[in-house]
């Protein structure tokens, strides 16, 4: 609001100035009148056409003189325009679009806009130095070219591409990383992914570049290279990512069984496996469990020093019930812990089973306690 509000008391100084002058007229003009560019580039010219002091009324426009093999047009609202309506002390914008023949010669070539109207005319000359622009040129610079954090984390630099040339360009995007990195461009305060975009000449647009690792990347300084292209013009971006080191631990049954039968009053042998899938060893891991009243759960090992990444590492934990044990499912868990707060666990459902031992004894005790009593109806029973 106070930027329009400024825009407007400067507007009116300039009015108030013209009319303190004594302008009446009408007054055509553009920013830059004389410009140079590349061979066989178009060109687009805003211009701007102003009523000082004139009752309102329709102003025919035109280009008068155009160099031969040009097209010359005058365009306002995305169409052609012949003529212009202002209202008293009002103005209108139009674009003056030049286009070159296909072979055009370096050189200084004239152009002559007219405008005609209300019983006054304005013209404006414009040249265009042919063979005199700015060389196609791209940029890339970056927020924080260095980046920190486990591979788990998500990368993501701010990174500024600029058009340096004189001329729109549609600009692709490209990178260098190491295998099985995956990065993305998008444009900043945006959801889409792009592996191009337009820039208008001498613009300059921001893009967020996020760069996703595989879990198990070891810990290590990586390079990371962004190129953009466009044509001749060609910008190289070299980044910066320290990955730091994270253990991260699996811990399960050998089979991936998590239960199984266990005999009362005896030792049951359940293996295990510790694997690290991290990027950093797994230190100072120890084993324990949650038991129920009565049973004895032992490791071995019951420590293990490090676990290299890709390591594993096989357990045995020997779970022995309650001799009271009666049958039935039975919940054990068996956890994990190490340094920097690494913790795993696992519940594992033991299903409590009597010896086939005693089994045994008893069918003895039955068929003893069956020859006894044949016995003794054999000796006595005839008596």
């Amino acid at each position: 609001m106070v930027r329009k509000l400024l825009t407007l008391v400067l507007l009116g100084f300039g009015v108030a100035l013209a009319q303190a002058q004594g302008f009446r007229g009408l007054s055509l003009g553009t920013s830059y009148p004389e410009i140079g560019v590349q061979p066989g580039e178009s060109v687009n010219l805003t211009l701007t056409l102003k009523n000082y002091g004139l009752p309102p009324g329709v102003v025919r426009v035109q280009v008068a003189e155009a160099p031969q093999g040009w097209q010359a047009s005058l365009i306002g609202g995305g169409r052609l325009v012949r003529a212009v309506y202002l209202a008293p002390d009002g103005e209108a914008t139009l674009t003056l679009r030049l286009q070159p023949p296909k072979e055009v010669k370096p050189g200084t070539y004239r152009f002559l806009v007219r405008a005609e109207g209300l019983g006054h005319t304005a013209s404006l000359p414009i040249g265009l130095v042919v063979g005199q622009g700015l060389p196609q040129r791209l940029s890339l610079e970056a927020e924080l070219p260095i980046l920190k954090g486990p591979p788990t984390s998500s990368f993501r630099y701010r990174v500024t591409l600029k058009n340096e040339s004189d001329r729109d360009l549609l600009v692709s995007l490209e990178y260098e990383a190491p295998k099985g990195w995956q990065v993305t461009f998008t444009p900043a305060f945006s959801s889409q992914q792009v592996t191009s975009l337009p820039i208008k000449a001498g613009e300059s647009k921001d893009l967020d570049v996020e760069v996703s690792l595989p879990k198990d990347t070891k810990a290590d300084t990586y390079g990371l290279t962004l190129r953009a292209a466009a044509g001749e013009a060609k910008a190289e971006l070299a980044l910066t990512l320290e990955v730091t080191g994270r253990p991260e631990v699996r811990f399960t049954t050998k089979e991936g069984r998590l239960s199984g039968q266990v005999v009362a009053g005896r030792e049951n042998a359940v293996k295990l496996v510790v694997k690290n899938e991290g990027s950093a060893p797994a230190k100072n891991l120890s084993f324990s469990a949650m038991e129920p009243s009565g049973w004895e759960v032992k490791f071995e090992p019951d420590k293990l020093d490090a676990l290299d990444p890709s390591q594993e590492q096989e357990v045995t934990a020997r779970i022995k019930p309650s001799p009271k044990a009666v049958t039935g499912d039975y919940m054990v868990t068996l956890s994990l812990s190490g340094s920097d707060g690494l913790s795993e666990s696992l519940d594992y459902r033991a299903t409590v089973v009597r010896s086939s031992l005693w089994g045994l004894v008893g069918v003895g005790i039955m068929a003893v306690a069956l020859l006894v009593l044949g016995f003794a109806v054999n000796r006595f029973g005839r008596r």
